[in-house]
């Protein structure tokens, strides 16, 4: 029997939201929602890069207060609009009180109460209803047997709208798909982020090291080899070889997308759509790229697909403003064949069933799975637990520093400790 089974299941008694600061020093919602046994507390984080076709986060819009950032409105939403419709609804009825959430807002964005607001109490909501069973919050989210530990994906080098350098790429990643679990990943990604430093430090002075958003360094780089390279000597510096540690490249172009020219501007050149793929082949030949993330614009479904077709083989092309953790986006890139991969993250679709309804798609199509953080980021492990649940290949949330983000590679490793042999390891998927 399941621990916790047998137990009544509680109800809602309470939802209460309140405004607190993400890692950016911006405001944002966290929410409990409390039965009469315990309580469930969760916050939202917030992108810098966000996509078109993302639900909308509600902001106030008063430059007197966190300089139009507040979110007062979305905070007033949980607690007067929200509120009083999941009093005495089963904490447990997760897609129940997701519609309803839906249903409230009634907007196909979640422009109305705010994406942020909603799934504030979605994430609160799933804490809440694991706690009353006793259970772990990756059992509560898909109960199973077994369970996988995802591949790490380190950010240890920002650029683009993360980092004040001259990089347009804006994530330089490391993926130890070569450790046997996913505490020696953590482990083996850690001592290549020190290597790194003490690389940076010797080439650019103390001030290369200082850190992006996401944690990575935001050294004064301008070309986008200049930045792999140092990752692999990095990678040899700390004991590691390409086989062990592949890399991985957020492009997010459509940050530097020339929409009227329809050319993309990088590394001081305009490519056009088959002039930039034709630069990713190179990139592929010349060092181990396990991903490639929105290697085009959000729109570009065409030119996803034929980069797909032409690097998939060796290359997870990973789509994340193309599809926005949206269905409908999703269905659009199966029919085209736009990618082998996908990028998730919560906030983009507004609520836990939502999101897990977008995973169980991607898996359908054979797509691989990454779930991943935000830039701006709270210290909620929500994630970790997402990921282990849903069997997700990777799990993106940034180098191994800063609290917001150390906190879900910690609790990783709590998780796996607690399942012990009931816990597989992704990476043994991509060793070459």
């Amino acid at each position: 029997m399941t621990k916790g089974a047998g137990r009544p299941t509680p109800k809602i008694v309470s939802v209460k939201a309140r405004e607190v600061l993400d890692s950016r020093g911006n405001p944002t919602v966290e929410t409990e929602v409390a039965t009469s046994l315990n309580i469930g507390r969760a916050s939202v984080p917030s992108g810098a890069s966000k996509g078109a076709h993302e639900a909308i986060e509600l902001r106030d819009g008063d430059p007197k207060r966190f300089h139009g950032k507040g979110v007062l409105k979305a905070v007033s939403n949980v607690n007067r609009v929200i509120a009083p419709k999941l009093r005495g609804m089963a904490v447990a009825s997760q897609e129940l009180i997701d519609a309803r959430l839906i249903k409230l807002d009634g907007t196909p964005n979640k422009r109305r109460l705010g994406a942020n607001a909603i799934l504030s109490v979605s994430m609160a909501t799933a804490r809440a209803s694991a706690a009353s069973k006793g259970i772990p919050l990756f059992r509560e989210l898909k109960d199973d047997k077994k369970f996988r530990l995802p591949v790490p994906m380190m950010n240890i080098i920002n650029g683009g709208e993360h980092a004040g350098n001259g990089l347009a790429i804006q994530e330089f990643m490391i993926e130890p798909v070569g450790a046997d679990t996913c505490s020696e990943a953590i482990r083996m990604g850690a001592e290549v982020y020190q290597s790194l430093k003490g690389i940076l430090s010797g080439m650019y002075g103390r001030s290369a090291i200082n850190v992006g958003d996401e944690g990575g360094f935001a050294p004064p780089l301008t070309k986008t080899r200049d930045a792999l390279d140092a990752m692999m000597k990095a990678v040899k510096a700390a004991g590691y070889t390409e086989s062990e540690i592949r890399l991985g490249i957020d492009a997010a172009s459509t940050v530097f997308f020339d929409q009227e020219r329809t050319t993309y501007k990088l590394d001081e050149r305009s490519f056009v759509p088959a002039e930039l793929g034709d630069f990713y082949s190179e990139l592929q030949n010349e060092y181990p790229l396990l991903t490639i993330e929105d290697p085009f614009s959000e729109e570009a479904f065409g030119d996803f697909a034929s980069i797909t077709r032409r690097l998939g083989r060796r290359t997870k092309i990973v789509g994340d403003d193309i599809y926005a953790t949206n269905i409908k986006r999703i269905r659009q890139g199966i029919k085209a064949r736009s990618s082998n991969g996908i990028l998730i993250k919560l906030n983009q679709i507004g609520t836990v069933s939502e999101t897990k309804a977008a995973i169980d798609l991607a898996r359908k199509a054979g797509w691989a799975v990454a779930v991943s953080h935000r830039s701006g980021e709270t210290d909620d492990p929500f994630i970790a637990h997402l990921a282990t649940a849903m069997r997700s290949e990777f799990i993106k949330t940034g180098a191994p520093a800063r609290g917001e983000r150390v906190v879900k590679y910690n609790e990783l490793m709590r998780i796996e400790e607690e399942l012990g042999s009931r816990a597989s390891f992704a990476g043994r998927e991509f060793r070459k």
